[in-house]
């Protein structure tokens, strides 16, 4: 068995998780970036030009590890119909990448949850607009009144009520923004916090440079597209709240789809009032986990080693392989 990615997102650290656990490993996508998993970091063993070469990859007998990118360039579909063994539960990508199912998804786990607006004339304070899928932000923009959406839509070619059903309308929650990355192993039937992040997304943080003056004269569009991720050391009396509701998670994943294992991230922000609210999830690796390839504080005080999520995964089906329990993490 051979542990194989797509060459983008996190593949880096999955493909170096893998090894550091003694798999071969595989990446495959444009040729263009093949010097930076064999040469400049050396942690595929084999690359594969292509989006999906399925037939390669089945005569390597590799299990697929699905990442941010890998669904976004393949789409839902595709990923439901690949025959290569695929870590995680494919059943979650629908709710994942459907706004609707993802909010009764964390409305039956019981978390905090902004307001949704599904008329935009109805909105009557800051929201944030978002478009269905995994788009690292791309997209995404503020308005605080009719108005100021339909205007700002526009510019995106939503014109009419009739083009909503592609994004969906948040209540903007003011807070720290908190990202924590979970792995749950459905072989122990253990959830672990791995670590935490921040984003840093452009030109949203950039804007905060320019003084306000500025800003108001220059009359900037806010864009929350992801650049990079800043590790975060969350305070430690949060940390239960933080645990507690990725256990809601998993346990709410059960009946809905049949089940959540392997990484997850709850996208949120922390309130003032130390309110732990909820307004995505991502049900698989995410990038904000790659400051952490070396492990993180929360994974060494766990393993007292350094263990990254990349390295999470390949632990989980090294000890699936020695058991002889593949089936139950594979699909």
């Amino acid at each position: 068995m051979r542990v194989a990615t797509y060459a983008s997102h996190s593949a880096l650290q999955i493909l170096k998780g893998a090894k550091q656990e003694g798999f071969e490993t595989v990446a495959f996508g444009p040729g263009r970036v093949k010097p930076l998993y064999t040469r400049y970091f050396p942690v595929a063993d084999h690359f594969i030009e292509g989006a999906y070469p399925e037939e390669e990859l089945m005569e390597l007998e590799a299990v697929v590890i699905p990442t941010g990118s890998f669904v976004a360039h393949l789409g839902v579909g595709l990923v439901e119909r690949m025959r290569v063994p695929y870590y995680g539960n494919k059943e979650v990508l629908r709710w994942e990448s459907d706004r609707s199912l993802e909010r009764q998804w964390l409305e039956k786990a019981g978390l905090r949850l902004p307001r949704v607006y599904e008329d935009p004339d109805d909105i009557d304070g800051p929201v944030i607009v978002k478009p269905h899928g995994a788009k690292g932000g791309k997209g995404y923009f503020l308005a605080k009144s009719p108005e100021d959406f339909w205007g700002k839509a526009g510019r995106l070619g939503i014109k009419t009520k009739e083009d909503l059903t592609g994004i969906q309308i948040q209540e903007y929650v003011i807070g720290v923004p908190v990202y924590p990355h979970y792995f749950y192993s459905k072989l122990n039937r253990e959830l672990e916090l791995m670590s935490i992040d921040r984003r840093y997304e452009s030109n949203a943080d950039a804007i905060g440079r320019i003084p306000a003056g500025e800003q108001l004269d220059l009359e900037l569009p806010t864009n929350y597209t992801v650049i990079g991720n800043i590790p975060i050391v969350l305070r430690e009396s949060l940390l239960m709240d933080v645990i507690e509701a990725g256990e809601r998670v998993v346990r709410s994943a059960e009946g809905l789809m049949g089940g959540l294992w392997g990484p997850f991230c709850l996208e949120g922000v922390f309130t003032e009032e130390l309110e732990f609210v909820v307004f995505e999830i991502s049900a698989r690796i995410v990038a904000g986990t790659n400051p952490f390839v070396h492990g993180s504080p929360y994974s060494w005080l766990r393993y007292d080693e350094p263990v990254s999520t990349g390295r999470r995964i390949a632990m989980e089906l090294r000890q699936a392989l020695e058991e002889g329990r593949l089936g139950e993490v594979l699909t």
